[in-house]
């Protein structure tokens, strides 16, 4: 397997980055001990939504997720009268099994721009036969199976970094899947953690002086912790999915490891403002079998007076990377680097004393790899 790991400690003040049902912040059970937990699904979205503002990614290197698919062609035919068009969309999508009700498909779909487009202009040039239903007095038209095979074939990923990287399910036509390239672990604290509470009033401006107490109150469940964050992406299967285009699979690569070093889930951040980059950063790339380091946690590190949890976590992750060189040994070939900003340093990875310079080596790492 040719790929790509990202490896980041990363201690966040009190945050509420990503709440489960109830508003609280998400956490798991990891070697006997609660851990402060951010899902990777919420992860994954950060890294799309740095894509696009950023912007790392142009508009038609891109995907959209949404139920409103049939609003978005109808946007690509605008100057199509509104109810032929409309017909002509619904009868489309339905005959390629994306069941619509009320203007909305049945369930999230993941497409990218490129797809949207082709799929309006075969819209566009098939009105005749999408709108022929109308005439017979039909809800539906009887679409042919040539035109149907035409309007799947349509649908193979568009060159869309995001959905080549985590992938499309189509629960009624697994067919039109995509298998995702890239893996992200859900980020777990390093160390035990306990939840706290915040309680919180507001005060009503306009109320009357002899009128005393709050104008609502409440509480919100928080916490702190120094997290252990990992991702992988399957090279071969990301240059498969972007079609064999080189130049665009390098750069996915590139924007895939940027945004998913440097963003977190937003939530609650108006509350808590919890934006602090990353204390450690690490990539391996090559060919071989990925690793996931979270077991460098099991035993929750345990804070020192004189060290920070940072540090700590930092010098546990180097131990069970260096472990588990010494017993499978590394990729073959292997680039690999750090960026440190503990103080513990890099270990027998390659340091770097900047971003920048540790992306342009990653570059070429990738270029080596994808054959660029």
């Amino acid at each position: 397997m040719k790929l790509l790991e990202v490896h980041v400690i990363q201690t966040v003040a009190p945050c509420n980055l990503n709440r489960d049902d109830t508003g609280s912040p998400k956490d798991a059970m990891f070697g006997g001990f609660r851990r402060a937990r951010i899902s990777s699904q919420a992860q994954k979205r950060a890294v799309r939504m740095a894509f696009k503002d950023w912007p790392l990614l142009s508009p038609t290197e891109r995907a959209v997720r949404t139920r409103r698919l049939v609003e978005a062609l109808l946007q690509k035919l605008a100057d199509v009268p509104a109810e032929r068009a409309r017909l002509a969309v619904e009868n489309a999508l339905n005959a390629i099994g994306f069941g619509v009700r009320e203007g909305q498909t049945e369930y999230l779909l993941f497409l990218g721009e490129g797809e949207l487009a082709r799929l309006a202009a075969l819209i566009r040039e098939n009105l005749e036969a999408l709108t022929a239903s109308e005439a017979k007095g039909k809800k539906k038209a009887e679409v042919s199976e040539e035109l149907a095979q035409a309007l799947e074939k349509v649908l193979d990923g568009g060159k869309a970094v995001d959905l080549a990287l985590f992938g499309r399910m189509v629960a009624d036509r697994p067919e039109l899947g995509v298998d995702a390239a890239a893996q992200v672990a859900h980020a777990i604290s390093t160390h035990k953690v306990d939840r706290e509470f915040d309680f919180y009033t507001a005060v009503d401006d306009l109320n009357p002086r002899e009128e005393a107490g709050a104008g609502m109150m409440g509480d919100v469940e928080f916490y702190s912790a120094t997290l252990y964050r990992y991702a992988v992406v399957d090279l071969k299967k990301l240059l498969e999915n972007l079609q064999d285009d080189r130049e665009l699979a390098l750069k996915g690569a590139l924007a895939f490891f940027k945004a998913f070093a440097l963003t977190l889930p937003s939530g609650k951040q108006n509350s808590f403002a919890a934006h602090n980059p990353p204390l450690f950063l690490a990539f391996r790339a090559g060919e071989g079998l990925p690793r996931n380091l979270a077991t460098a946690f099991e035993k929750p590190v345990r804070p020192k007076d004189d060290t920070s949890l940072s540090a700590l976590s930092v010098e546990a992750l180097l131990r069970e990377w260096e472990k588990f060189d010494a017993i499978f040994g590394p990729l073959n070939p292997e680039w690999k680097g750090a960026l440190d900003l503990t103080g513990v340093g890099t270990g027998s990875l390659p340091a770097f004393s900047s971003l920048a310079d540790m992306e342009k080596a990653l570059e070429k790492a990738l270029e080596a790899l994808l054959g660029v």
